[in-house]
This record gives C-alpha cells, structure tokens and sequence, in this order.
C-alpha cells in the first residue's frame, strides 16, 4: 500500500493510534527521571530524563510498528509484514506481528550489530541480511513487499507509523507538563514528527529541538533545500539514527512544528553514552544519548529551563560499547599511548616504567618499537598504553617523562569528529 505524499499527521491520528496501544505486553508507559548532575552541567532548571530505552525491545519504534499493523490486520487481509531496519524497528516490527499473529520478513544491513539481529530473531521474524546500509535494505525489502496480503512497514515514512510514535509525545507531555524544551534524536524523522505534533496540539509554547549525528545529518540540508536530501552513505556510532534520509512526509512536519534542528559529533555521543552510564546509572545506545549530547553541547541554550531530553533506545552491542568507552576515556586522557623517543639500551624501559609508576598511572602494555623509518641506529621508540585519572593527572605523567630527558608524545589524541 502506497503512502499518498498529501498524507499529514493530526492528532487524532495519535489519539487513534492510543486506543490502538492497548496491550502492556507490547507497549508500556516508561518512567521519567530526574538528572542534577546534567542540571549542575548545563544550567538548566530542571532536567528529567525520558526513559523510552526501557521499553520492551529496548526502543520506541514498537509504537509505531503496532499501531500500523494492527490497523492493517484490522482492515483485513494482511498475513504478512515485510520491514527493513537497521535494528530498532526490526524489533519492533518482529514484536507487534507476533503479537498480532503475522508472520514478518526483516531486511537488515549486513553491518547490523549482532544482537539486534539476534534479538530481531527472537521476537519471532524471519531476518535476511541485505547491502552495506539502510538504504540498500530498504530498497530490497520494498521489492519483496509486492503481493497480495503482504504490507511494507516503513520505519517513518507512513503516517500510521508517525501517529504511533506520537503516542509518546502525549507521555511525554502528561510527564512533564512544564517542559520548556523537549530534545529528540532524528534518523528518518518519525519519532520526532509524532511527538512534534502532539505537543504542538497539548503544549504548543514547548520548544521541540530535532538532533541528527554529524555523520547521518539530512535535515538542515534538507530544510534549506525544502526537499527531502539523501546520503550516499553515512558514518555514525548512532546506527539507530543512520538512515541517511527522511521523506517528504516527515520534513513537511518537521518544518511545521519544529523548532530547531542541531548535529553532535562522535566524540560528544561517546561522552554521553558514559556521561549516562556514569551519573544517570542509564545505559542506552548512541542514537539513545543524541538528546542528552546536544544539551551539554554549545549548540543548545537551555539554561533557566525545564528540559526532556528523549533516551529513546537502549540496544548497545557489546562491542559498540567497548568502542564508545575507549573512545570516550581516550577523550578524556583517561586512556593514554605514549611513545617515548630512547637511546636502545638496557634499563630504558624499566627507568621510564618506574616514571610512570611514581606518579600512580596504571602501565596496561608496553611495546619497543625499532624499525620505525624516523630512526637513526641504536634509537627505538617505547609505546605505553597508560591508564590516569584525567587529565591533569595525564600532564603529570607526560612531564615527568620529560623531565627525565625523554621526548614523548600521545599518539592516541582523540579529534572532534
């Protein structure tokens, strides 16, 4: 079924889609909790933290995923979904057919983190692995969506979907019915389209705030274009937010009822992953900590304000995680490589170790390194990976090699991408 492009979102699409979210097993009120420590950082007045990652599969997209296909199998004939999705509204999808008894065919990169697969497999869907990226799985998974009683499940781009994800947004409003400002990560712009336009209906003087990954942003470009843009291909730590693209239906209601747009790096979702996990005692994934990375980025003001930034999905890879937190303490000189320039002779390393262990930093490995072109004959490099407490204390290290007349430097320095 083809989505007319004239297709909007009003809110008693989302009031519909409500009545329609009547199983606890599939969608579930999730929590607010408040965050001082993100307060004390931003000068915000009050910040409470939207805990949507802990809804059952771990995100959002259920909401919209139920909410189109149970109107679909109440309309009749329908036996089978077909979805394509770079993990989250896999889930979902895979969740609300079993639910809804209809079989479901996933269509996933082949980059796809394990355990979404993994998990995909286990609410009940058949998973096929298709291309490098969302793009190429979407337009695979739409070629097998031909044929009667099977129905394509877009990740945003229908408004039954759109209205789904509002249900949120309604949540979100009767949490915190004082928001000055609600924060929300976009991919395709679904999530973000639905909660847009349920506040525009509850609260209207609420500030909707859209943030996209520097490496998947489509919007601004495409709000000063006034056409959907699309990437050929995207670079994000945050796969739940790397569509590459949003749809005409999405950006004709992002342009109406939100407020601003703003991008955050790698490096600011890695700190936000931890930042979570360290103050909030939260783990979500780096789509899921967008929201809380753009407030304590430069780009947003919300001093003075009540603020809801959205944590809308939790499934972290273990090996994404492990990615995210090297990077993340690599940032904060928490984790150093120090190569130090040395004459090759015996007890270099043991004097330079016992420097390092003076000043209480941790030694995890140690390496010579001799054939280096730079070198002269009977010179070597010796490369620590040192543990600190920050910075400061990785200054410390880092002078009293050279005060040791040894020439040293952090090979290991985190940019800003």
């Amino acid at each position: 079924m083809d989505r007319n492009t004239t297709d909007t979102v009003e809110f008693a699409d989302i009031e519909a889609a409500q009545r329609r979210l009547d199983d606890p097993r599939v969608v579930k009120q999730t929590p607010v909790e408040r965050s001082t420590s993100l307060e004390e950082m931003t000068g915000a007045e009050e910040i409470q933290l939207k805990l949507e990652h802990l809804q059952w599969t771990g995100s959002f997209k259920t909401r919209g995923a139920y909410n189109k296909i149970k109107h679909c199998v109440g309309e009749g004939g329908v036996e089978h979904v077909v979805a394509a999705s770079a993990g989250n509204h896999a889930q979902g999808v895979a969740l609300a057919a079993t639910t809804l008894g209809v079989d479901a065919t996933i269509v996933m990169p082949e980059n796809a983190p394990q355990t979404k697969v993994d998990a995909t497999r286990g609410y009940g869907a058949t998973v096929e692995l298709v291309g490098d990226d969302f793009q190429a799985a979407m337009e695979y998974a739409q070629r097998q969506a031909d044929g009667d009683g099977v129905e394509f499940v877009h990740a945003y781009d229908d408004p039954l979907t759109v209205a789904g994800q509002g249900t949120l947004g309604v949540e979100m409003h009767d949490d915190v019915p004082a928001a000055d400002t609600v924060v929300v990560p976009i991919g395709g712009g679904g999530l973000i389209s639905g909660i847009a336009t349920a506040f525009a209906e509850r609260n209207p003087e609420t500030r909707i705030v859209g943030v996209q990954a520097t490496g998947a942003a489509t919007v601004p470009e495409s709000l000063e274009k006034g056409i959907p843009q699309t990437l050929d291909s995207v670079d994000t730590i945050a796969d739940g937010i790397a569509t590459g693209g949003i749809s005409e239906l999405t950006l004709s209601i992002i342009e109406e009822h939100v407020d601003e747009v703003v991008t955050v790096t790698n490096s600011e979702i890695a700190e936000a992953v931890l930042l979570l996990m360290e103050r909030a005692k939260q783990v979500v994934e780096g789509a899921g900590a967008a929201s809380v990375a753009a407030v304590i980025g430069d780009d947003l003001d919300v001093e003075g304000e009540v603020v809801v930034p959205l944590l809308c999905g939790g499934n972290l890879d273990m090996t994404m995680l492990r990615a995210v937190l090297i990077h993340a303490l690599t940032q904060r000189e928490q984790m150093l490589r120090l190569r130090v320039h040395i004459d090759d002779r015996p007890g270099r390393m043991a004097e330079i170790s016992s420097v390092i262990a003076e000043h209480d930093a941790n030694i995890h490995t140690v390496r010579h390194d001799r054939a280096v072109e730079d070198l002269d004959i009977g010179e070597a490099y010796l490369v620590f990976e040192v543990e600190t407490t920050g910075s400061g204390h990785a200054r410390s290290v880092i002078d009293a090699i050279t005060d040791h007349g040894y020439p040293v430097d952090v090979v290991n320095r985190v940019d800003a991408s």
